[in-house]
């Protein structure tokens, strides 16, 4: 059985505090799409513990719009805020553990959620980024050949790191085109509803 995690916060609470410290539709949009690709994650690899892996998924990115100037402390913002809000010792790992690559002092993905933030974060940009050149503007009839050769255009959405998504295929021991191809399918399963919850922005 694995164990439970706890988050110390409720998912509302979490979305109130990324509304709070976020104001661009954008970076709202980008936490709400990390969190549906974490919920599917999660019910693939770790259904008793959804709710953490979504909430991680959320907050993951809380304080970079106030501190996008400060990359190497980005999530050490945001662990004063949460730790504020009795968050959970796990979360705040689990979240800082995605910056790890800017800041090495920060800890380094262990736990499989962790690395799954770690290499998605990053590849869900691209793919929402190669969605909005496709007809449909949409990721449903989008397939790891066209995401590739995207990733290959280093030009395009050039803010995407590579090496991160790369880094991210490797310690999860899948190769780059399984997770392109599991990521897909996780932003298919939220896609709908990030688009509804767009609108009410």
């Amino acid at each position: 059985m694995a164990e439970l995690l706890s988050a110390g916060i409720t998912r509302d609470r979490a979305f109130e505090l990324l509304n709070e410290h976020n104001k661009d539709p954008f970076h709202i949009t980008h936490g709400e799409t990390v969190e549906g690709t974490m919920r599917y994650f999660a019910r693939e690899f770790d259904p008793e513990n959804e709710e953490f892996w979504l909430i991680v998924g959320l907050l993951h990115d809380l304080d970079w719009e106030e501190h996008e100037d400060d990359p190497m402390n980005h999530t050490i913002y945001a662990a004063e805020i949460l730790e504020g809000e009795g968050a959970s010792p796990e979360l705040i790992r689990a979240i800082q553990s995605h910056t790890s690559d800017y800041n090495t002092d920060l800890p380094k993905p262990e736990l499989q959620m962790e690395k799954i933030l770690f290499a998605a974060d990053e590849l869900t940009g691209l793919i929402g980024a190669a969605a909005l050149m496709r007809p449909s503007k949409s990721c449903q009839d989008m397939e790891v050949k066209s995401l590739k050769k995207k990733y290959k255009d280093k030009k395009f959405a050039a803010g995407c790191s590579r090496d991160v998504i790369q880094q991210g295929a490797d310690r999860l021991g899948w190769t780059l085109e399984e997770l392109m191809e599991k990521t897909i399918l996780a932003m298919r399963s939220c896609e709908d509803a990030v688009n509804a919850a767009m609108e009410n922005l």
